[in-house]
């Protein structure tokens, strides 16, 4: 098991073709998937062939993968996963924040953790100026944890999205922390 980073409560490790079960239960569970795809189902065809490739790909900008799966420390329970990938396979410069966690670790502040943590090592490790993270407009408990993790809200927009999934109507918003705001902040 190769760990990427630890926090007080969490082991954020590499993925492995191992984990196809434990990512079909967690692609499976409408209300964790209520504002990614409106809570469909998903097949292992789609784990195998599309979810464990994007999640086993190495970045070399930044010398490791972009998604980890997250265990809790005391119990190694699998929690879900946090993504934190270059927008460029060429570059560290600006990187995607996300997260999708199981409903038993919601409101225990994992999340966050794991979200702070991760800026953290971004921007001290990893040659991170700008770290951006996005969510349905609607999607008030992820935006939250955005906001906790220190990022700001940036601006709104609407997309073509290929199904139309309750509160799309709303669109979409984008959230950002810049390393030298992290910095300042910090210093607080």
């Amino acid at each position: 098991m190769r760990i990427f980073l630890e926090t007080e409560r969490l082991v954020l490790r590499a993925f492995t073709e191992a984990d196809a079960d434990r990512l079909l239960e967690l692609d499976n569970d409408p209300a964790v998937m209520r504002f990614i795809n409106g809570g469909r189902p998903t097949s292992r065809e789609v784990i195998r062939d599309q979810t464990l490739p994007r999640l086993l790909h190495d970045h070399p900008c930044i010398g490791t993968r972009g998604y980890w799966a997250a265990e809790e420390k005391a119990t190694g329970t699998f929690l879900g996963w946090f993504a934190f990938r270059p927008l460029s396979e060429d570059s560290p410069i600006v990187v995607e924040l996300g997260y999708r966690l199981t409903t038993s670790a919601w409101g225990a502040g994992y999340a966050t953790e794991g979200a702070r943590a991760l800026i953290r090592k971004g921007f001290t490790d990893l040659g991170v100026d700008r770290v951006t993270a996005n969510a349905m407009a609607v999607n008030s408990r992820s935006r939250r944890v955005m906001e906790k993790a220190g990022l700001s809200y940036v601006r709104s927009f609407t997309e073509d999205w290929p199904d139309v999934i309750e509160g799309s109507e709303h669109g979409d918003v984008a959230y950002e922390l810049t390393r030298a705001e992290w910095e300042r902040q910090a210093l607080r």
